[in-house]
Parts: structure tokens; sequence; C-alpha cells
């Protein structure tokens, strides 16, 4: 639990740094924003309803793969038995009512960070969604800024700010009408008082 809670507020220290505040975005209408790659969904045990269903798919996947494959044909096993095996899977089905508390997604690639998704509070009644996405301007290059600065510096904040913006410079190039422009992204995701 500790450990989830960190991960999924963490990134709100930006509230208090040398970085803009993000303003979220509001989101009102049918289920559409995901949490993060599906939308708000739970997982239960199986029903005979959903096994039925899961052979069935598995079945047609077979069959299909047999068809393309001739040459890699699996036997399908008898449908009883795979439906033994669905069973004792559990499935998921679209959440009626509830919370999702969804942190900043990153990975590390390359040694370096990299943005997956922006941090999102989803509450869902029945098909219905509220969402507030914290997503701010120029997200990929603040977010991995943020990264850079929080997890790899020390020291004061202006310390802090030196040392990544010298090792972690977010300087991108790009052409248009075949005017190259370089774009230092530090300069447009921190506070003024910080520039």
């Amino acid at each position: 639990m500790k450990y989830w809670f960190k991960y999924t507020f963490d990134w709100m220290r930006v509230y208090n740094s040398p970085f803009k505040p993000i303003i979220p975005k509001l989101y009102i209408g049918k289920v559409a924003i995901g949490t993060p790659y599906f939308f708000p969904r739970v997982w239960v045990k199986a029903t005979p309803k959903l096994a039925h269903e899961a052979v069935k798919k598995h079945i047609e996947r077979e069959e299909a793969f047999n068809k393309l494959n001739p040459q890699y044909a699996r036997k399908i096993k008898p449908y009883n038995e795979i439906f033994e095996d669905k069973m004792n899977g559990s499935y998921p089905v679209p959440k009626k009512i509830g919370f999702d508390f969804v942190g900043l997604g990153w990975k590390t690639k390359y040694e370096s960070y990299r943005h997956e998704w922006d941090p999102i509070w989803s509450f869902v009644f029945f098909k219905w969604q509220i969402a507030l996405i914290f997503s701010p301007k120029h997200d990929m290059h603040y977010w991995e800024c943020w990264l850079n600065y929080t997890k790899e510096t020390k020291g004061t904040t202006k310390e802090r700010l030196e040392q990544a913006r010298k090792e972690f410079p977010c300087v991108w190039s790009s052409t248009k009408d075949g005017v190259k422009t370089k774009t230092n992204y530090w300069d447009l995701i921190l506070k003024d008082k910080w520039l």
C-alpha cells in the first residue's frame, strides 16, 4: 500500500517545485479515458458465461491459426477441457462504479527516462466518467525533465537545476519549410524565477 501511494501520488511534488504548475484537463462524458491503457475495469472470478465466451474465442483463434499455418497446425483440445481451464481464470469487466488513481507512467530506456502516460484521476458511474488528466504543456519533455531533476540530482534547488540542465539537456531540433529550429524545453517548463 505504501509503495502504491508513493508511486501514484509522487508526481504531485511538481506543484512545490521550480516547474510550472499543471492545470488539469477535465473530461465529463461517456467512458472514454483509459486508466492508462484500458477503460476502467475490474477483474472478476470466472463465471460459466465468461468461461464459455473465452472458450469460443480460444477455439476461433486456434482455428484461424491452423487455417493460416497448415504446416504448424495444432490439435485443439475438446471443448470441456478448455472450459475447465477457463473456469480457473479471472476476467476483466467494465467498472460500474469506482475511482482510479493513475500515477505518472514512465520507463527507462537506453539509460534515460521516457514518458509513457500522464497522471489521471477517474471516477466512473455506470457508463459515465469524470476524469482529471494532469497533462502539462509539452508533456513528454516536461515529465522527462521532471524525472531527471527528481531522480538524478542532489543539492539545493538551484544546484539541482544547474546539474539537470547540464547533464540532461532537453534541446530538440526541428525543421519546418527548410528552416531548422532548436528548442530548449527547460526554458518552457520552468517557472520564470528559475530561468
